[in-house]
C-alpha cells in the first residue's frame, strides 16, 4: 500500500484545525499549534507540504511568530513547500512571505477549495524537483566530467559522446567560448579504454606561437638558448591516454603541418631531436571558430581538419538547453554557499525568474561567475535578481495565445528531459494523452 503524502496544518485555531484535518483525506496529515511543536514535525516527519498561519501564539494578533516559523522551517529543510495564511495586511504579509521563501500565500478567511488545489499543486511540484534532483543524481558522475543537465538538446550531445568513446578515433568538439568543451573532452577520455591513462589539456590559443611546438612536441637539451634539459611534450606526456587541443583553430599554419605528420605516423621528433618517437595519444579538439570558413580562407589545412574531425560532436549554447540554467544555478549556490556563505540557502523567485528570461551570452562560464558573485553579495538567505546583477523584467508576452504558447512549450521541453525523450512517460508527466503531444509536438515544431 502506498503511503500518503504528509502535510503539516500549522494552526492554532482548535476548530480550523478540524475542519482542515477532515478537508484533507487524501494526506496524513500532522497538526501542530506553535512554533516548537511546528518544528519538531519538520524533523521527525518531514513533509513535504507545510500549510502556515502567520498568527501563532504568543504573536497571534500579529505575524512576527509566524515569520519566524517560517524561516526556521526552510533553514531546517529548504526543499519544504511552505503555504502560508494570515488576515493581517494580507498583501504585505504575502509581499513578505514571497521573499523570505514561501511557495505560495493565500488569505483568511480560508476557502478550503481553493487551498485544496494550491496544497495539491504544491504537493506535483515538490515531487518534480524530487525527481529532478534523482536524475541529476544519475547524469551527474564521472562519465561525463561532472557535467549537469536534463535538456533534450544537451542529453542527445551526452549520448553521443557515450557512443564514440570508446572507438579510438579523433573528436572534434564544436561550440561557443563558456559550454564545456573540456567537460566533454573528460567525459570522452574516461569513458574510453584510455581512462587509466592521463588526460593533458592544452589551450592553443594561450600559449604564444614561439612556445607552442615545444609545448606540444617537447625539446631537447640545448636546442635552443634556454633549453636546459629535454623536456617532454604534451602529446609525450599524453601518452597511453588523451590529450585535449582547446582552441585547434589558433593553431598556426607551419605547426598544423608536424601536428598532421604525427596524426598520419604516430611518431614526433622533440625540437632538436633527430630520431622518432612513437606515441601513442588520441587526439580530441575543440573549438568555438568556424574551421569550415577557415579551410575554403586557407587559414586551417583541410587535410588536418578531416584527420581532427573523424567524429564531430556540435555543443548547444546554454540559451538553447532548456531548463538547465536554472538547474546549473542550483548546483552551483549549493557549491559556493558551502564555501563561501552557508546563510545562503536558495534563489529568490525575482532570481529564478531573471535567470529563466536570461540569454546568457557568456553560456555556463557566465553563469558560473554571476552564481558566485551573487553568493558573496546576498544579505539574506536568498540570491535576488540584484546579486546577480540581472535586472527583473515586467515585460509581457505579445498576447495570451503568445503566453501560453511560450508557457507550453516550456512545459513539453522540460517534460522531455525528464522522460529522456520517451513520449508516453512525457505525456504522463503533463497529464495529456499520447495524440494530444504528437499534436503539440508539430503544433510547435518540437522534437523528441
Amino acid at each position: 500500500m502506498t503511503a500518503k503524502p504528509k502535510l503539516l496544518i500549522v494552526e492554532d485555531d482548535l476548530g480550523l484545525q478540524r475542519q482542515l484535518r477532515w478537508a484533507y483525506e487524501d494526506y496524513e496529515v500532522i497538526v501542530a499549534s506553535d512554533r516548537a511543536t511546528a518544528l519538531d514535525a519538520i524533523r521527525a516527519e518531514e513533509p513535504a507540504v507545510v500549510t502556515l498561519d502567520l498568527g501563532l501564539p504568543p504573536d497571534v494578533d500579529g505575524t512576527s511568530e509566524g515569520f519566524a516559523t517560517l524561516r526556521e522551517i526552510l533553514r531546517l529543510k529548504p526543499s519544504t513547500k511552505v503555504i502560508v495564511a494570515s488576515g493581517h495586511g494580507a498583501r504585505d504579509s504575502a509581499l513578505q512571505a514571497i521573499a523570505d521563501g514561501a511557495w505560495d500565500f493565500y488569505a483568511k478567511p480560508i476557502d478550503i477549495d481553493q487551498l485544496g488545489l494550491i496544497v495539491a499543486r504544491a504537493f506535483h511540484v515538490h515531487a518534480l524537483e524530487t525527481e529532478n534532483r534523482r536524475l541529476f543524481a544519475a547524469q551527474a558522475g564521472p562519465a561525463l566530467g561532472g557535467m549537469i543537465t536534463a535538456a533534450p538538446e544537451m542529453l542527445k550531445v551526452t549520448r553521443m559522446i557515450e557512443r564514440v568513446a570508446p572507438a579510438d578515433v579523433t573528436v572534434m568538439l564544436r561550440g561557443a567560448s563558456g559550454t564545456g568543451k573540456e567537460l566533454l573532452a573528460r567525459g570522452v577520455h574516461d569513458l574510453s579504454p584510455r581512462a587509466g591513462g592521463a588526460f593533458v589539456a592544452i589551450n592553443c590559443a594561450a600559449i604564444p606561437e614561439t612556445l607552442l611546438e615545444s609545448e606540444l612536441f617537447g625539446h631537447e637539451k640545448g636546442a635552443f638558448t634556454g633549453a636546459v634539459k629535454t623536456t617532454e611534450g604534451k602529446i609525450e606526456q599524453a601518452h597511453g591516454g588523451t590529450l585535449f587541443l582547446d582552441e585547434v583553430g589558433d593553431i598556426p599554419l607551419p605547426l598544423q603541418v608536424k601536428l598532421l605528420r604525427f596524426l598520419q605516423e604516430r611518431t614526433i621528433e622533440r625540437i632538436g631531436g633527430r630520431k622518432a618517437i612513437a606515441v601513442n595519444t588520441r587526439i580530441v579538439c575543440a573549438t568555438h571558430q568556424d574551421v569550415d570558413a577557415m579551410v575554403a580562407a586557407g587559414t586551417f589545412r583541410e587535410d588536418l581538419y578531416y584527420r581532427l574531425a573523424e567524429i564531430v560532436v556540435r555543443i548547444p549554447v546554454l540559451a538553447e538547453r532548456a531548463g538547465d540554467a536554472g538547474l546549473l544555478a542550483q548546483h552551483l549556490l549549493r557549491k559556493y554557499a558551502k564555501a563561501l556563505q552557508p546563510a545562503v540557502t536558495g534563489l529568490a523567485p525575482d532570481a529564478r525568474a531573471a535567470i529563466a528570461a536570461w540569454g546568457w551570452p557568456g553560456n555556463v562560464r557566465e553563469l558560473e561567475n554571476r552564481m558566485k558573485r551573487a553568493v558573496i553579495m546576498a544579505e539574506g538567505k536568498l540570491v535576488t535578481a540584484a546579486d546577480l546583477d540581472l535586472a527583473a523584467t515586467d515585460e509581457l508576452p505579445l498576447n495570451l495565445r503568445a503566453a501560453r504558447e511560450a508557457a507550453d512549450r516550456q512545459a513539453i521541453r522540460q517534460a522531455l528531459a525528464r522522460a529522456d525523450g520517451n513520449i508516453s512517460n512525457t505525456a504522463k508527466l503533463l497529464g495529456i494523452s499520447r495524440p494530444t503531444l504528437y499534436d503539440l509536438l508539430k503544433s510547435y515544431d518540437l522534437h523528441a
